[in-house]
């Protein structure tokens, strides 16, 4: 039998997120998404219902994912679901959660929070008619018109 484990996920953030680095020096961030649905009722009235969702990230997008997101903004993320469990120590009964590990995610828009953070842009190189030189120092691609 196939087994298939694959998350696709909009929302934003709902808090800044939180990185940290393990003894050995990787990278974890946790973020919580909150990703909104709204429906018409059958009498027409507009519902809302929000759905909460943690997601852990690990590696250099960990770092990226701290570096560029703050609360509140919109992120898509590409990840697998994953179910911890552990025994609460207090009560003693056995707990478990259901989250996400990010595999991949997009910026959703071009521009920070509002408080002059950005995320980077990046965009392919300009095609070359010969070779940089061999000592590495070749110039950097010429800027063009695009309003991007």
């Amino acid at each position: 039998m196939a087994n298939f484990n694959k998350v696709i996920l909009a929302g934003n953030l709902t808090r800044d997120p939180e990185l940290r680095y393990t003894p050995k020096g990787t990278a974890i961030a946790k973020i919580s998404l909150a990703i909104n649905r709204t429906w018409k009722s059958e009498t027409g009235e507009m519902k809302e219902e929000v759905t909460f969702v943690d997601v852990d990230a690990f590696g250099r997008t960990a770092e990226n994912i701290g570096q560029y997101f703050k609360k509140g903004r919109p992120i898509l993320i590409e990840g697998r679901l994953k179910l911890d469990q552990w025994e609460d120590k207090q009560t003693n009964q056995k707990r478990s959660k259901l989250g996400v590990v990010m595999e991949n995610f997009q910026f959703m828009d071009s521009k920070g929070t509002g408080d002059g953070d950005s995320a980077p842009r990046s965009r392919p190189a300009a095609p070359t008619k010969s070779a940089p030189p061999a000592d590495g120092d070749a110039p950097p691609p010429e800027d063009d018109d695009v309003p991007f």
